[in-house]
């Protein structure tokens, strides 16, 4: 049970589904934000984006929002469930791109402490072809990703261990975006 009374059923709106529920003037810039950040035109496909989302929020432990996001990582990149998993456990032996691989360790950093960013991490991205663009958005995406995480978890709500409910929220998700 969250923190503070939500005014839902938390069995239907776990994690920041409630949140935003209990707050729509802070829930629309928020959902807008993920819909650039993960929905939006952009070289880097919604799964590559989703798989960053879920790797900040495996290494902030929140359980939510990884499970949600490896849940859609997964689906939008036709990849085993076991992909986010592997990335979590071993990046550098993980089944990725080495681009992604360079730009995952940048949003590990950025997790840990944005001024951990170095001119070398960022050199690397792009010996392995990403743009600026993308080492921007990897940034955003990830202190978004760590605000969103403290967001859930500060507040205390619930994260299912159902992987039906991630699936069908997936599946919404693709359909319609985060602004329904």
């Amino acid at each position: 049970m969250a923190h503070i009374d939500l005014g839902v059923d938390e069995q239907k709106h776990p994690g920041i589904t409630g949140l935003l529920m209990f707050r729509p003037e802070t829930a629309k810039p928020l959902m807008e934000l993920a819909q650039v950040l993960l929905r939006g035109p952009h070289s880097l496909t919604p799964g590559e984006r989703e798989l960053i989302a879920a790797y900040v929020s495996g290494l902030n432990e929140c359980k939510f929002c990884y499970s949600s996001h490896s849940a859609s990582a997964a689906a939008q990149l036709d990849a085993d469930p076991t992909l986010i998993d592997q990335v979590l456990d071993d990046l550098d032996s993980a089944p990725v791109s080495a681009k992604l691989r360079a730009l995952l360790c940048i949003a590990g950093v950025v997790r840990d402490d944005g001024r951990m960013v170095t001119t070398e991490l960022v050199a690397a991205a792009r010996a392995e072809g990403a743009t600026d663009l993308e080492i921007h958005d990897t940034v955003l995406l990830a202190a978004a990703f760590s605000m969103y995480n403290r967001y859930v978890d500060g507040l205390g709500t619930l994260a299912p261990d159902s992987s039906q409910i991630y699936a069908d929220a997936t599946r919404r998700i693709i359909e319609f975006g985060y602004t329904r």
